[in-house]
């Protein structure tokens, strides 16, 4: 187990058995006799499961638990613990926020896992008060999404080689067992709890050293007085207040079919370090300054003037191959009074390669970001600095530090798969919204929706639009909304076309008095 007192992490190493009880609609299932024997002789680590009809089924297994469909289980469990001398840990519903189908708790919302796991903790510590409530996640990206408050946490654990992310596919597979204990540690650091590191099938006490959680707490250790992993640079759970006076409305409209409209207040620029070098991006730039609108940049910094794409681009930032690059792109950025909203290497999380700084090591990006956001004292005092992840799962494991950042951005567009042809398909604004916004929840920060885009007839892009503004109006936190009038990069999408943002000057006003209104 690794544990943090003030800005040092340690290693303790925990002699407890490890058992498992079923919990079934019908029934406890456990063998009596071993339990027993298990919580006689010390401490212990129970793994508790509740199934529906014992097998995988299409009803949710963690409303039945909070709705008390297994109270009578529950009661039953909580006796057995209250007899032991000793503490018991119980870890509920493990590997919940893996998108696999091995249990039938995953693939549920994270309110649900948290509404569950509370249930029963709250039961469990009221029958037994020795009980010790471990939150159980793998450590697969995304996790945190399932986190279920401090209420009842006294541990977390993250299992090496669970039998669930074999059956993943979503993220690519780490073989090095130092390298998936790494990333585990990392997505666990919003936690303040002890960390228990299970093994598998997989991974068991023979290829398993113990001097590797060693490395990894004076790993930790070393970068607790950074942003990293500093509490400061982090906040769980603090509400983000309201951001707004009036909502920020831009726009990406390279044909200026809507730069014009009543409502318009800046316009999206994204470049890159060759446009930065030959002077191209200061001419685009000044020309949105003269229209007196404020200005979102996307730096994405990939391709200098040779035209040849970094692919070690993190490693050459913190070396500082670009720094001049840089520096003059922040005398630009500094030339006028208009406000510019800064975004540099966006949604890193995304596990693809369309950018080279994407399916990277979070450290390194963390290292980046700053070092870009940092140089030479930062960027000028119009600049307003955004970290723009996609809003996707494992966003915050590339969370940068409170210190350079004064908005998150995502991206919310309607097509949620690429295959899907039938515009009627598209995923409501106010679900994205929904899902992308909860996974910032232990972000303080005010969100710039920097990328939206619905594609499709006039119609349905105006109904898809009227719930955007709705969802917008109702969540003040929301600081600034920047829509994306062209089609997406047809080299992304392969043989199928890429999908056309496009909408109307009437429909762009439509949305405008809509969410002013």
């Amino acid at each position: 187990m690794l544990s943090r007192i003030g800005d040092t992490t340690s290693v303790h190493h925990l002699n407890i058995e490890h058992g498992s009880v079923i919990c079934k609609s019908t029934s406890l299932w456990f063998d009596e006799q071993s339990l027993q024997q298990l919580l006689a002789h010390g401490p212990a680590l129970i793994t508790v499961e509740t199934w529906l009809k014992g097998l995988l089924s299409a009803d949710n297994v963690l409303a039945a638990v909070y709705h008390g469909k297994f109270d009578n289980q529950i009661h039953q469990l909580g006796a057995i613990i209250a007899q032991s001398k000793y503490d018991v840990y119980v870890r509920f519903d493990p590997d919940m926020e893996i998108p696999a189908l091995v249990f039938p708790w995953q693939y549920q919302s994270p309110e649900d896992y948290s509404k569950a796991f509370n249930y029963i903790a709250a039961k469990l510590k009221q029958l037994a008060p020795k009980t010790k409530m471990v939150w159980g996640p793998s450590g697969y990206p995304g996790d945190t999404e399932y986190w279920p408050s401090n209420r009842y946490v006294d541990a977390v654990s993250v299992t090496l080689g669970s039998l669930s992310e074999d059956k993943a596919q979503a993220y690519p597979a780490t073989s090095s067992i130092p390298a998936i204990l790494r990333q585990k540690l990392h997505r666990m650091r919003f936690i303040n709890k002890p960390v228990i590191v299970l093994g598998s099938s997989h991974v068991q006490r023979k290829n398993f050293k113990s001097e590797w959680l060693t490395t990894e707490a004076a790993y930790i250790t070393s970068l607790s007085k950074t942003a990293v992993y500093s509490s400061y640079n982090f906040v769980v759970g603090d509400p983000v207040k309201p951001a707004r006076k009036k909502l920020q409305i831009g726009v990406y409209d390279p044909q200026q079919r809507l730069i014009n409209l009543k409502g318009i207040m800046a316009e999206h620029l994204f470049t890159d370090l060759g446009e930065v070098q030959r002077n191209e991006f200061e001419k685009k730039f000044k020309a949105m300054a003269n229209r007196h609108h404020d200005i979102i940049v996307t730096i994405e910094p990939w391709k200098d003037t040779s035209g040849i794409t970094d692919t070690q681009v993190i490693t050459h930032i913190l070396q500082g191959r670009y720094d001049k690059v840089f520096s003059k792109l922040f005398g630009i950025l500094g030339s006028t009074r208009q406000t510019v909203y800064l975004r540099f290497m966006h949604e890193m999380e995304i596990p693809i390669h369309r950018y080279a700084w994407q399916s990277q090591d979070p450290v390194q990006y963390i290292q980046a970001y700053r070092h870009f956001m940092q140089l030479n004292g930062g960027p000028p005092t119009n600049v307003k600095k955004i970290w723009a992840p996609a809003g996707d799962r494992g966003s915050v494991d590339f969370w940068p530090g409170n210190d350079v950042v004064d908005y998150i951005s995502i991206a919310i567009y309607g097509l949620p798969d690429k295959n899907i042809t039938d515009p009627g398909k598209q995923e409501l604004f106010s679900n994205i919204f929904k899902r992308k916004y909860y996974r910032m929840r232990f972000l303080s920060k005010p969100l710039f929706i920097a990328e939206f885009g619905v594609k499709g007839p006039e119609a349905f892009q105006n109904q898809w639009l009227q719930n955007a503004a709705a969802t917008i109006k109702a969540n003040p936190h929301v600081f600034g909304v920047s829509y994306f009038n062209l089609y997406d990069n047809p080299k992304v999408w392969g043989h199928m076309p890429a999908p056309n943002w496009s909408i109307s000057p009437r429909s762009m006003q439509l949305f405008i008095d809509n969410v002013n209104h």
